[in-house]
C-alpha cells in the first residue's frame, strides 16, 4: 500500500469508498461540497498493490482563533477506509502521513470530530479543544496543536464553513 495525494482519477473512487465505508451518501456529498467551496488543503489517498484507493484522508481550512488571534488550522473529515480494508492500518497510515505534511507546510493545527479511543492516539486532545467554543463539545472534540503553543490562551472558537451544513 502506498500513500499519496489525490489526483482528479480518484475522485470516483473516493466517492465510492466513502459511501460504503459510511454506509450512507452523507459524508461523501460532505466531501464534494468542501471540494467545490475549494476549502481542501490536503486530500490523501491510500492505494493497494494494483492501484485501487482503498482509503482517504481530508484536511479542510478551518477558522479557528484563540485570544482574538487567527490561527492557521484546519479539520480532518472525513477519513474513509473500504471496509475491506478496515482494522489493518490505513486509516493510521493516511492521519500519520497528512499530519507529517500539514506540519511540514506551516500549518499550525488541526481540529476533529471522532471516537475518543481512536483519534487520541495521533495526539489529538479534547483538553485543547476544549476551549475553543464549537458547535460541538466533549471527548469526541478533539485538537492538535502541529505547532507547539498554536492553540495557547484563555478561549477561542471554531467556525465551520456552511459546506458542513451546521
Amino acid at each position: 500500500m502506498r500513500i499519496q495525494e489525490q489526483t482528479r482519477e480518484h475522485e470516483a473512487q473516493i466517492d465510492a469508498l466513502t459511501r460504503a465505508a459510511f454506509g450512507g451518501d452523507g459524508e461523501a456529498e460532505l466531501v464534494a461540497r468542501l471540494h467545490a467551496d475549494g476549502l481542501v488543503r490536503l486530500s490523501l489517498v491510500a492505494l493497494d498493490e494494483a492501484g485501487q484507493v482503498v482509503g482517504h484522508a481530508l484536511f479542510t481550512a478551518l477558522a479557528v482563533q484563540v485570544d482574538g488571534r487567527r490561527i492557521d488550522a484546519l479539520c480532518l473529515a472525513p477519513v474513509s477506509v473500504l471496509p475491506s480494508w478496515q482494522r489493518r492500518g490505513v486509516g493510521a497510515r493516511l492521519i500519520r502521513s497528512g499530519l507529517a505534511r500539514l506540519a511540514e507546510a506551516g500549518f499550525e493545527a488541526v481540529v476533529v470530530l471522532g471516537h475518543a479511543d481512536y483519534y487520541p492516539r495521533f495526539g489529538f486532545d479534547p483538553a485543547l479543544a476544549s476551549k475553543l467554543a464549537a458547535p460541538f463539545s466533549g471527548e469526541c472534540f478533539m485538537a492538535l496543536e502541529l505547532s507547539p503553543g498554536a492553540l495557547a490562551g484563555e478561549r477561542g472558537s471554531v467556525t465551520y464553513p456552511p459546506a458542513f451544513g451546521l
